[in-house]
């Protein structure tokens, strides 16, 4: 009984959340200076009349009051639908899910790099605080996390593509051939780049927490009774610094995927990749907005997912905070 009124009290949250989410989103692209019907039509939009502005304005609903457009859109949601992309002429739904296909490994790729280079990295800082060790380690942090996503994309791109040629310059695949015809290979190739990138920014976060957590612990009771006992700093953080450091660690990781998501979009425009981030900077500079409402709305109950994994995964790591919770 307990479970199940804290799932449906979870579920309403996560209803309210989404259902703010949808109205921000609506009254930032309403307030846009952009005019929907030229962002849709581009550069055709000189050759267009007056009469012919104002049907395609009547077509996708642009005529109508913002009220009365975010009713519409409401009233799909509900039915289950997310509405169709004037930008991409196909459903919102079928817009994410390839797109997101593509973003996934970037994402995936991305996020365990981080969590397991970056905790790997904070661990051995940590244990060896105030080392040369600990300094590079720390000093690559600190740079890495004050950087701008895309000026390290563009930096990466100039470095590997341009003046090395070790790593593609741009896209998803070879530019001039078909998306079914690339091989498994060369996708990779093209997404190592890019999910480097990303992963280094995720790297310098969780290896800064992570680091802290394990200098508490250096300097904590239990490590002063292991050092009496003659064990190392290395003993100490294998046998109690682990799990000590291993839950903000997980909780961070997963707390992070929104800012990891938001890293993408950078991560995607830099390197032309055609994922989900892309499509929101398409949506939002044409004003495509069942599409920026659906991502939004996906976006959120992505982040969403995430923080319920990361609370979940706590009584697993620490026993004690599931006796604590009534």
């Amino acid at each position: 009984m307990r479970l199940i009124k804290a799932l449906a009290s979870r579920l309403v949250r996560l209803a309210l959340v989404l259902l703010c989410v949808a109205i921000v989103t609506f009254g930032l692209v309403m307030l846009s200076p952009i005019d929907p019907v030229d962002a849709y039509l581009g550069p055709q939009m000189a050759q267009v009349s007056p009469e012919q502005h104002a049907l395609i304005a009547e077509r996708w609903g642009f005529d109508t009051l913002p009220i009365v457009q975010f009713g519409h859109w409401l009233s799909q949601l509900l039915n289950g639908e997310l509405g169709w992309s004037h930008i991409y002429n196909q459903p919102v739904s079928e817009v994410i899910s390839q797109r997101f296909q593509r973003s996934f490994i970037l994402l995936g790729s991305a996020w365990l790099m981080s969590l397991v280079v970056g905790f790997a990295l904070g661990v051995i800082a940590g244990a060896k605080e105030g080392s040369l060790l600990d300094q590079l380690i720390s000093g690559y942090a600190y740079i890495i996390a004050s950087t701008p996503a895309f000026w390290l994309g563009m930096l990466a791109v100039l470095l590997f593509s341009v003046y090395l040629g070790w790593t593609p310059t741009c896209c998803a695949g070879p530019v001039g051939v078909l998306n079914q015809d690339v091989s498994t290979l060369t996708r990779l190739h093209h997404l190592i780049l890019p999910i480097t990138t990303l992963a280094l920014l995720g790297i310098a976060t969780v290896t800064l927490h992570t680091r802290a957590r394990m200098i508490a612990l250096m300097n904590s009771d239990i490590a002063l009774h292991a050092f009496a006992q003659g064990a190392s700093r290395s003993d100490i953080a294998w046998r109690h610094g682990l799990r000590h450091a291993s839950l903000p660690a997980l909780t961070l990781a997963f707390a992070s995927l929104g800012e990891l998501f938001g890293g993408s979009i950078l991560i995607e425009q830099v390197f032309a990749y055609p994922g989900l981030g892309q499509a929101t900077v398409e949506a939002g500079l044409r004003s495509d907005v069942p599409l920026l409402l659906g991502i939004a709305l996906f976006t959120a109950l992505f982040v969403s997912v995430g923080n319920l994994i990361a609370d979940s995964l706590h009584p697993l790591i620490d026993p004690r905070m599931a006796q604590e919770q009534p």
